[in-house]
């Protein structure tokens, strides 16, 4: 009696045991991956700041920053832990709102390449942190009601970086992630998206 309890007991533990090592263990999810997802963004900078970065040299006007955000990206997980990815992000419009109605819009757009760094918590969870480089470009449409303002359009490669969480359907992939686009010290622009992906 005692021995097939101690059996049974044995066989639970292995089992329990196995079954944790599964849950724990990193899927082997190499290869190939795209995906697309949207969200909001936001400048980080004030209005002397983005003055400064379209050599406006203008006093009056307000900032409306929030904007849709788009993005695409197809990449490679080389291992559980480890993944390259290009992307190329639509990032929105800045809006400067100045005297008589009048306004221009910022609108960026970016593409580049990421490293990313993954922690498989579970088969179905994964964190990860990003840091990459990306090549701008903002482009300056409108006037500010003054024709002595000369607005100018700016571009530059400059870095990305970002932190996230995925969760893993295999094939189907979902993702939330935070982004710092780091155009300038005059132009920084943060991404909150959810993206959707398919691995292949």
């Amino acid at each position: 009696m005692q021995l097939k309890t101690v059996l049974a007991a044995s066989l639970a533990s292995s089992t329990l045991l196995g079954a944790t090592s599964l849950m724990a263990a990193p899927d082997e999810l190499e290869g190939f991956y795209f995906g697309a997802g949207t969200g909001f963004s936001s400048l980080e900078n004030d209005r002397d700041d983005v003055d400064d970065f379209v050599e406006a040299g203008a006093e009056d006007y307000d900032m409306d920053d929030n904007d849709n955000v788009w993005k695409g990206f197809v990449g490679y997980e080389f291992t559980p832990y480890f993944a390259t990815e290009l992307f190329y992000s639509d990032l929105g419009r800045t809006r400067l709102e100045g005297n008589n109605g009048a306004n221009t819009d910022l609108e960026s757009d970016a593409y580049g390449v990421n490293l990313i760094g993954q922690l498989p918590v579970t088969s179905w969870f994964t964190a990860f942190a990003k840091v990459g480089m990306a090549d701008w470009e903002t482009d300056v449409d409108g006037n500010l009601g003054n024709a002595n303002i000369d607005l100018k359009d700016n571009d530059g490669t400059d870095p990305v970086y970002g932190v996230g969480a995925q969760f893993n359907f295999d094939p189907f992939m979902v993702r939330t992630e935070y982004e710092r686009y780091d155009f300038d010290s005059d132009y920084q622009i943060d991404t909150f998206t959810a993206s959707a992906g398919w691995r292949f």
